[in-house]
């Protein structure tokens, strides 16, 4: 049974136009995983990836995740609160383009809707302009969370693609 998606690519092209939102309270965290780790990239994305039909990595060998995760390119950055694992972002450095990619991003279902979406959100962002870049990009479809499209809007972020595609 196909279904037909709509996939929205957006970018920020400048720290000035991040609208911030209030930081959550001093019990979360948000740190570079370091060292890396591939089970907890592919826990992020296997639980919270299940509702929105993340597949593609499903597949993916032991080799594949650790190779994927060892790229100096790309970084992942997870949030807690208190020890507990709330939700994570994956951001691709694409250096030469002067761009970073947000490949990767979302909470655990029991950190939804508690507005850390967008404080994650802006954390991708205002980290990922430290590295002297020009834009910030991502994309979201109709399969991601209700309120991601809006998420990335209302933080400031425009859309500069749309596409339907049938999966």
């Amino acid at each position: 049974m196909t279904h037909k998606v709509k996939r929205s690519y957006l970018e920020i092209k400048s720290l000035q136009d991040l609208k911030k939102v209030p930081v959550p309270p001093a019990d979360y965290s948000l740190n570079l995983l370091d060292p890396i780790n591939f089970q907890l990239n592919k826990f992020f994305y296997k639980n919270i990836g299940k509702k929105h039909r993340w597949v593609d990595r499903l597949v993916w060998m032991e080799s594949q995740w650790i190779d994927y995760i060892s790229n100096e390119k790309v970084k992942t950055y997870v949030l807690k609160h208190k020890d507990d694992l709330a939700g994570f972002f994956e951001l691709i450095f694409h250096t030469e383009k002067k761009e970073v990619e947000l490949a990767y991003f979302g909470l655990l279902e029991e950190y939804q809707n508690k507005k850390l979406g967008s404080h994650l959100l802006c954390e991708a962002i205002k980290i990922s302009f430290d590295s002297n870049i020009n834009r910030v990009w991502a994309h979201t479809c109709t399969l991601d969370h209700k309120n991601a499209l809006s998420n990335y809007i209302t933080r400031g972020m425009k859309i500069f693609k749309t596409e339907s595609i049938l999966i």
